[in-house]
């Protein structure tokens, strides 16, 4: 393992960063892992909800994603530049496509002259090197290859400009406001910008793919028959339980960010942590939004307890009742120091007359906790039930005087 870490170090020096004529050196990529092996700090913050927590950062928020509820937020939609938590949207993107089947992960891609010229973090492909989708997400993913990710988004839009249009369309669609894409990368460049909350819906978006955490939850992996190392630049995979991911980003300009995802119990939580001042600020910053959030809530999925084969009666109908079904659960947020029973009243529609399309909306289950709404699950129709028309009518007596 020191081996390891001593030659990547290596690297980043030759490659990575850049000294000023004072001797003074300026982070540039990814490669600022020296304290990568350096466990977290011990102490678990047991803040109660409404406290202030210690981060040392500019901006940070902690989302859970299935409800979008900000648990915890400082400076939460301040436009700082990204670095590298900017491969998030590409990642998504490339989590998409693999979705509509335009890639799989046996896809082979050929490095393109531009994607080779990135510099920072990399794992120095070379123009015209082949390479499966499946080792470009590992070479993303894990050690935030800058070359790895262009040449993906090269594969899906056909050029770096092209994908990162696809970006700002996709982050419009999710509602990033604050947001502003100039490459997939997050190398600095003027007007490449997003805040923690935007970080932290795109990185709720992406860990919906399952395939993702595949990537983003190795520590350690290699490519090219065994000759090219990864080590993660996300410490917490190893030293956080319940990490499912997400993704480092280190510039001169970004300073140190962070956008980490961890699971217990149910419960999924997205960390984000913006211009911390030193590697170490990212990680235990982001390790303090997840504790708070594991210490003080609880996620639960409730049903509508709609039972299978239940009907309710249809007039005019060409058949005298119609499936209903729930339309999914209630996804509900709660802190750990609420208490009493879930409740559910069920309110069907009146006087339900054919036609009848699957998916009409016959009834809503609406689900309370102390006489408090938590929400509401519509119940539709499960099946078309058609209008009794005359010609109908008429088919059916024909048919049983037949049949007599």
């Amino acid at each position: 393992m020191k081996k390891i870490i001593a030659f990547t170090l290596m690297f980043c020096l030759l490659f990575g960063l850049s000294v000023s004529a004072e001797g003074s050196v300026t982070v540039s990529s990814e490669c600022d892992i020296s304290d990568i092996d350096v466990p977290l700090e011990e102490t678990a913050a047991n803040a109660a909800i409404g406290q202030t927590l210690d981060i040392k950062a500019r901006s940070a928020v902690l989302l859970e994603p299935n409800t979008g509820k900000v648990l915890y937020e400082m400076n939460a939609d301040e436009k700082l530049a990204p670095a590298s938590i900017t491969k998030i949207m590409s990642l998504l993107l490339v989590m998409e496509a693999i979705d509509r089947g335009d890639l799989t992960t046996e896809t082979v891609v050929t490095a393109s002259e531009h994607a080779c010229s990135m510099g920072g973090s990399q794992i120095w492909l070379e123009p015209g090197e082949a390479m499966t989708v499946n080792d470009l997400l590992k070479a993303a993913v894990i050690a935030s290859a800058n070359d790895a990710c262009v040449a993906l988004g090269e594969a899906i839009a056909g050029s770096e400009e092209g994908f990162v249009a696809l970006m700002n369309e996709r982050a419009e669609e999710l509602g990033m406001t604050s947001t502003h894409f100039v490459n997939c990368t997050g190398l600095d460049a003027e007007g490449h910008l997003t805040s923690a909350y935007d970080v932290a819906v795109m990185s709720g978006e992406l860990i919906k793919h399952d395939l993702i955490k595949d990537y983003s939850t190795v520590w350690m992996d290699t490519l090219r028959d065994g000759k090219s190392e990864l080590v993660n630049t996300n410490k917490l995979v190893r030293f956080y339980e319940g990490t499912t991911g997400l993704k480092t980003g280190t510039t001169s300009t970004a300073k140190y960010c962070l956008s980490a995802t961890a699971e217990r119990n149910g419960l999924e939580l997205v960390a984000v942590v913006m211009a911390g001042e030193t590697s170490n600020d990212r990680f235990n910053g982001a390790k303090k939004l997840l504790d708070y959030g594991f210490a003080n809530y609880n996620f639960s999925s409730i049903d509508a307890e709609i039972e299978d084969g239940f009907t309710l009666p249809v007039a005019k109908g060409t058949q005298k009742t119609v499936g209903v079904r729930a339309e999914g659960n209630l996804n509900v947020l709660l802190p750990k120091t609420a208490s009493g029973e879930i409740e559910r009243e069920t309110v069907f529609s009146k006087d339900i007359t054919a036609p009848v399309r699957e998916g009409d909306v016959l009834g809503t289950v609406t689900v309370t906790l102390n006489g408090e709404k938590l929400g509401e699950i519509p119940v539709t129709a499960s099946e078309n039930v058609e209008k009794l028309t005359f010609p109908v009518a008429l088919g059916w007596i024909l048919k049983g005087l037949f049949q007599l």
